[in-house]
Formats: structure tokens, C-alpha cells, sequence
């Protein structure tokens, strides 16, 4: 947002002593973690400083199988060879992709499957419609599989950023 919030995946920040966003260009701002969700793998952050540069959050419900889309971040640390990101182009796999609840607490629910190639460094990065605007976080790959990435849809990832703001976290209601 112009006020510097940014959205990228907890496991990225998890156990972080000090965040640093690199903008494209190379200017390097401090962030604070506002707050987050391990249980849907979504961070919000904080830079300080100016008015940002941003991206919309689309609404990753009217995704469309086939749609293309492009997945950006930093694979591998290229980003240190020229001060930006890179990008990787595929199409919208599935949507709503539902692998419940794993044996490390997360649940992986209305995810996207995209064959955007994503690479150690890709997490937390946008995934982008051919709008510009962010219609999910890429956030994993089938490691036994080519061509099969995953991101968290913007529609998890936007009810969230509301909680992390008031609260820090995401309240869940409790039930028994």
C-alpha cells in the first residue's frame, strides 16, 4: 500500500531478526512485522518511511482456468545482480485447490495452482493478473512435479490483512 504495508507469506519472516524490502532500483527499507498467520502462511509487513509505489489486490475469485499470469520475487538471489526482481509467466492451472489442514498445523485451502515457475526465493512474491494486480502470494511448488506451483488467493490473504492490522494476528472463533 502507499503507506508501506506489504503482503508476503509468514514462512518468509518466520524466526527473521531483521526484514529488509528491496524495492526494483535497489532502494533498501527497514520492515517491521505488523503481524501474522501461520495457520494460512500470510505476513504483513511494515517499511518505514515515504509514500510507496504499489500494487492493486485483485480478487483472485474471478481467476479463470487458462487466465495467464505472471509470478514475480527473487529466485536464487538474482535480485542481487541487478537490483530487480525477476518474473516467470504461466496460466492459472486450478483454482480452489483444498489440501485441508497438514501435520504442521497449516491449511492449505482455496489455494492456486499455477505452472508459473517458482523457485526458492519466489516465496512471498506477488502473483500478478495481466491487470497488475496481485491475485495471490506464491508460496510453494510441488517438489515432485514440474510446471505445479502454488499461492495463497488473494480472497484468504485479504479478510487476514484487516485482523493483522487491528489485532496482530487473526482471531478465529473457538467452538466446545
Amino acid at each position: 500500500s502507499p503507506d508501506g504495508y506489504v503482503l508476503t507469506n509468514y514462512h518468509v519472516v518466520e524466526n527473521a531478526l531483521e526484514i529488509i524490502v528491496t524495492l526494483p532500483g535497489g532502494e533498501e527499507y527497514e520492515a517491521s512485522v505488523i503481524g501474522s498467520d501461520g495457520t494460512t502462511d500470510v505476513a504483513l509487513l511494515q517499511l518505514e518511511g515515504k509514500i510507496f509505489p504499489y500494487a492493486v489486490l485483485g480478487d483472485s475469485d474471478d481467476l479463470i482456468i487458462g487466465e495467464w499470469v505472471v509470478a514475480i520475487g527473487n529466485p536464487y538471489g538474482l535480485f542481487d545482480v541487478n537490483d530487480q526482481p525477476t518474473a516467470t509467466a504461466g496460466i492459472i492451472s486450478a483454482v480452489n485447490m483444498n489440501f485441508g489442514q497438514q501435520k504442521s498445523g497449516q491449511i492449505f485451502e482455496n489455494m492456486i495452482q499455477t505452472d508459473a515457475a517458482i523457485n526458492p526465493g519466489n516465496s512471498g512474491g506477488p502473483l500478478v493478473n495481466l491487470n497488475g494486480e496481485v491475485v495471490g502470494i506464491n508460496q510453494a511448488i510441488l517438489k515432485q512435479a514440474q510446471g505445479v506451483s502454488f499461492a495463497v488467493s488473494s480472497s484468504t490473504a485479504d479478510p487476514i490483512i484487516s485482523d493483522l492490522i487491528a489485532y496482530g494476528r487473526v482471531i478465529r472463533p473457538l467452538i466446545g
